[in-house]
């Protein structure tokens, strides 16, 4: 059983924090009391109480309150006590690499599993996936494995971003980068848009937002996935 929110950004451009997804986590959320809130990704070089206070803030309308992981003396109990799981946005290796020191990757994958309600931005929604080797972002520590939760059945790469045919720049598009990654390896990659999530409940993995997202299968051209279409058979 999982039910879950995997979004691309937390903050969409001119809007504050959370701020576009507030309806979806008042009905993800809506029997939870406490949401515990998972902070090691630290973007920015922000602390993990600061990052905390910044979730505490933007979701203070709702009726849950919030607690940051690094307050619990165990992060395995925490999580296995948890109601509702936020992973926040930040550097995806500093992420996984924290997980798998503190023994809490396989504790954090049972718990969603088990239906505990999750939300992902960011570098919490790349965690969702088979592994973290279609992230963006720089290698800055070298965690003991690139292996992830894998609650959905192929990777994904947050706030895709396509080709501006204006622009001056000669380096690497993100679909170059996919399209290296399946030169290895096989899994299919969903390029999510700002704005964009995946509503994960249950068996069912559907798109919403109002943009499409990118889907990447190795030898084969991207496509694209409208909204409100589902990623039930995308392998």
């Amino acid at each position: 059983m999982r039910n879950a929110i995997l979004a691309s950004t937390s903050t969409l451009h001119g809007e504050k924090y959370l701020t576009y997804l507030l309806p979806e986590l008042s009905k993800l959320f809506k029997n939870a009391q406490e949401l515990l809130f998972i902070p090691y990704a630290r973007p920015g070089g922000i602390s993990h109480d600061e990052y905390t206070s910044l979730v505490k803030e933007a979701t203070k309308e709702l009726h849950f309150s919030v607690k940051g992981i690094q307050e619990f003396e165990d992060p395995i109990e925490a999580i296995k006590n948890a109601r509702a799981i936020f992973t926040g946005g930040g550097n995806t290796f500093m992420l996984v690499d924290k997980l798998y020191r503190n023994k809490v990757m396989q504790t954090l994958k049972e718990a969603i599993l088990n239906g505990t309600p999750y939300l992902g931005t960011s570098a919490g929604t790349n965690i969702t996936g088979l592994t973290m080797q279609t992230s963006n972002d720089m290698p800055i520590i070298y965690p003991p494995s690139f292996k992830t939760l894998g609650i959905v059945p192929f990777n994904l790469n947050p706030h895709y971003l396509d080709p501006d045919p204006n622009s001056t720049h000669k380096g690497e598009t993100r679909e170059t980068r996919i399209k290296e990654f399946h030169k290895i390896n096989t899994q299919p990659v969903i390029g999510l848009r700002e704005g964009s999530w995946l509503e994960v409940n249950n068996n069912d993995i559907t798109l919403r937002g109002n943009l499409t997202a990118r889907i990447f299968k190795a030898g084969k051209n991207p496509i694209e996935l409208e909204t409100n279409s589902t990623l039930n058979n995308i392998n």
